[in-house]
């Protein structure tokens, strides 16, 4: 992972998912997990980015 790819799933978990993946069911995971509480949104952006 890039320093841009950390920063943006930090900042914008949704963003760093689309990023990686594209909008799929990885997009929306992560979208309801960022609604329910920052922190589960940040965490599944880095374990989609770090998975490949």
């Amino acid at each position: 992972m890039s320093i841009l790819t950390i920063l943006i799933s930090i900042l914008l978990p949704p963003l760093g998912v689309a990023m990686a993946k594209g909008i799929g069911k990885d997009f929306v995971i992560n979208v309801i997990l960022t609604l329910l509480g920052w922190l589960p949104g940040v965490i599944h952006a880095f374990y989609v980015n770090s998975r490949g």
